[in-house]
């Protein structure tokens, strides 16, 4: 007569049923066999989530390790517009608290503030690349943005985001070398149409991306942009910003226009330009705080590695409101520098602090 220690224990093949489950459910999510499953999972003592992250981490180590990234190529080439509509079936949602699709909203999906991050994420910088594209994926996660802006990304760095970040749609403005993109929070931002704006005189392959989207009843047009790099390269910077203030006021007048990029804009220079009437600097709106003066800053930053001291304004968004009448309006709100941390590899994420901006009914 068995013991009742032994009657609550479950019997062989409920076990191997429950594991044979387990097994389809990983092939599902990962893309892969019943035997990389079985794998995975019995090195993870069957524990699902644990066996699903080592699976991704050697992932991520193929995606990054093996690829030769581009030098910089100063020669302008075409550049054609990518929109990841759907995740790819090997992928779980690493910037969401919990995978499981049946669950309330939150707090921060049911906020009418808009909230958004741009960062250049120095993906042309290739050492500790995959630590650093984690690294931004827990921003990700703590501030769940909206709208995020990134610059300088590059092929693998795009690909482990499409693995890593499926709650998002992902806009790239470019396929080759280093390019900019755009990652939208599907359940909040509704995707209409984006369209990438050649810069004709750039010597660096930069050009505006634009996105055209609704946000909670709201027409929001989205841009983004890397304008050209470097203190010599100021007179096409300065023809790059006409081009973007050009079509932020030309925009509709029933639509909010942000932008928000590198734009390695130096004061002087924005001052020959000029800010359309409309057009308002957030940074400045909000009282031009010290702690996000500075986003480019060797004196704390020390990715680069550069024996000079080097403290600049370069990553700037810049908002036109919506202005006709019956339509719902936005207002900056707030600012933070992101990334300020080291990581556990002992350097930043980037060589560049984030921007982190909301945006609140007016």
């Amino acid at each position: 007569m068995a013991s009742s220690s032994d009657a609550d224990k479950p019997s062989v093949s409920n076990v191997e049923e429950s594991r044979a489950r387990q097994c389809a459910e990983f092939a599902a999510v990962a893309g892969t066999d019943s035997a990389v499953a079985q794998c995975y999972l019995a090195e993870n003592d069957w524990e699902m989530e644990r066996a699903l992250n080592s699976f991704f981490e050697a992932d991520m180590e193929n995606i990054f390790g093996g690829e030769d990234v581009p030098e910089r190529d100063p020669s302008p080439k075409p550049k054609r517009q990518k929109v990841e509509e759907k995740a790819p079936k090997d992928c779980i949602d690493l910037t969401e608290d919990s995978p499981t699709p049946a669950r309330k909203p939150t707090e921060e999906e049911d906020s009418d503030k808009l909230s958004l991050i741009s960062w250049n994420v120095d993906g042309l910088d290739t050492d500790n690349v995959p630590e650093r594209a984690r690294g931004l994926c827990s921003y990700l996660v703590l501030y769940t943005p909206d709208v995020v802006f990134l610059q300088e990304l590059i092929q693998p760095y795009v690909q482990y985001l499409k693995k890593r970040a499926v709650s998002y749609l992902i806009i790239e403005g470019g396929e080759d070398n280093y390019f900019t993109g755009m990652m939208l929070k599907k359940s909040r931002v509704k995707f209409e149409e984006s369209e990438v704006v050649s810069y004709p005189t750039t010597q660096m392959m930069r050009n505006l991306l634009v996105a055209r989207v609704n946000f909670r009843g709201q027409k929001l047009c989205l841009m983004t942009s890397h304008l050209e790099s470097c203190k010599a390269h100021g007179q096409e910077r300065m023809k790059q910003l006409r081009v973007v203030m050009q079509r932020m006021q030309d925009a509709p007048d029933d639509i909010t226009v942000v932008f928000g990029g590198d734009t390695n804009l130096r004061d002087t220079e924005v001052a020959k330009v000029g800010l359309p009437a409309t057009v308002c600097d957030v940074w400045e709106r909000l009282g031009k705080q010290e702690h996000c003066r500075y986003t480019w800053d060797t004196k704390v930053n020390n990715n680069k590695g550069v024996n000079f001291v080097s403290r600049c304004r370069f990553d700037r968004i810049y908002f036109r409101p919506a202005t006709k009448e019956g339509v719902p309006h936005l207002a900056p709100d707030h600012m933070a520098l992101v990334g300020l941390d080291k990581l556990d590899c002992r350097r930043y994420i980037s060589d560049h602090w984030g921007i982190y901006c909301s945006f609140a009914a007016g």
